[in-house]
């Protein structure tokens, strides 16, 4: 080989060219980062814009949020109005054990328990174990036959 370098290819003395790393990113990766930062301030102003302005009937430096609390309502002793809690009574109900389950004997055995809810739990079914005292738990058989009745 001589000195004018590889046969075929000008401009080069027989050694293969150093390439080094760039310290900068190309113009095209720096505008391919702009892009997505350009579209998230561009989202922040829009978010912005859609914001309330501060009400001009608020004076400076008071905040409606800490405002204090109005006065609770004047209480009259009338004495206390609460209803007496309804009570299940499971025993009213009792006579339907063996029974068919139909809309008549559900409602009957809710009034003769004295119970403002009803449930019919069939084979299987899945219920909530949470304890009510206004209601009536029906238990049915497969053949829609009462086999329990119980408050809860």
């Amino acid at each position: 080989m001589d000195a004018s370098g590889v046969p075929g290819i000008p401009g080069t003395d027989g050694h293969a060219p150093l390439r080094y790393a760039r310290a900068m990113p190309s113009r095209r990766d720096r505008m391919s980062l702009l892009r997505p930062a350009s579209l998230v301030l561009a989202s922040l102003f829009a978010l912005a814009a859609c914001a309330t302005p501060p009400s001009e009937s608020t004076p400076a430096g008071e905040d409606p949020a800490f405002a204090p609390a109005p006065p609770p309502p004047a209480m009259v002793d009338e004495g206390i109005r609460e209803d007496p809690p309804v009570i299940c009574n499971q025993e009213a109900g009792q006579w339907a054990v063996g029974q068919v389950a139909d809309e008549a004997l559900v409602e009957k055995v809710r009034t003769d328990t004295q119970s403002q809810r009803v449930r019919v739990i069939k084979p299987g079914m899945m219920v909530t174990m949470d304890h009510r005292e206004d209601r009536v738990n029906i238990e049915v058989d497969d053949e829609n036959r009462v086999t329990v009745v119980r408050c809860g």
